[in-house]
């Protein structure tokens, strides 16, 4: 695999969503022209450039995989951030890739987003959450309790909802829903 781009930029969000839809992942990566061997070597790659002493950090990394993004500002609290977001990717039409920047330029998240202008998808009780259907925002705009958690790895996001039908966990990789469960 000669360079990194956004071909390869997905296979390596798609390694991580494995764990919890194996079925999905290997019909994107077909999508994409791919083996599964080839999207270990992707990750196994990103891996290396994630701790590589020589490759650019922060947005300068991202740019240099995934091209210019559009950047703003995000002020939280007291705090200024820098958004940087890329155009949709093949897999995901709609979505666009985010990252959020510390001050200090370090990348505090990143994950996909619903793209400017794209219509949240209808979603009215639990059960039209379903697999790849809707990321983190999309959850927050449409259900009123919900209760965010970092997940236990740094591209894994759970959000806890109480609907009248009860108490259940989204389970998000890279934003994207993967999974919801009852609790």
């Amino acid at each position: 695999m000669k360079g990194f781009a956004r071909r390869e930029f997905q296979l390596v969000l798609l390694r991580r969503m494995a764990d919890y839809q194996p079925g999905l992942v290997e019909d994107a990566v077909r999508g994409l022209g791919a083996s599964r061997t080839e999207m270990r070597e992707a990750n196994a790659r990103w891996q290396r450039i994630l701790r590589s002493r020589t490759f650019p950090r922060g947005l300068r990394r991202y740019e240099a995989v995934l091209g210019p993004a559009a950047v703003r500002e995000l002020r939280i609290g007291d705090v200024s951030c820098d958004v940087a977001r890329w155009p949709p990717l093949t897999l995901w039409p709609g979505l666009a890739f985010e990252i959020v920047l510390a001050p200090d330029g370090s990348v505090v998240r990143e994950w996909l987003v619903r793209d400017d202008g794209v219509p949240v998808p209808r979603m009215e009780t639990v059960d039209d959450l379903v697999p790849w259907s809707c990321v983190v925002g999309d959850v927050s705009e449409r259900f009123e309790a919900v209760t965010h958690q970092d997940g236990d790895a740094p591209s894994r996001w759970h959000a806890t909802l109480t609907t009248p039908d009860g108490t259940y966990v989204a389970h998000f990789v890279w934003g994207l829903l993967q999974v919801v469960a009852a609790i």
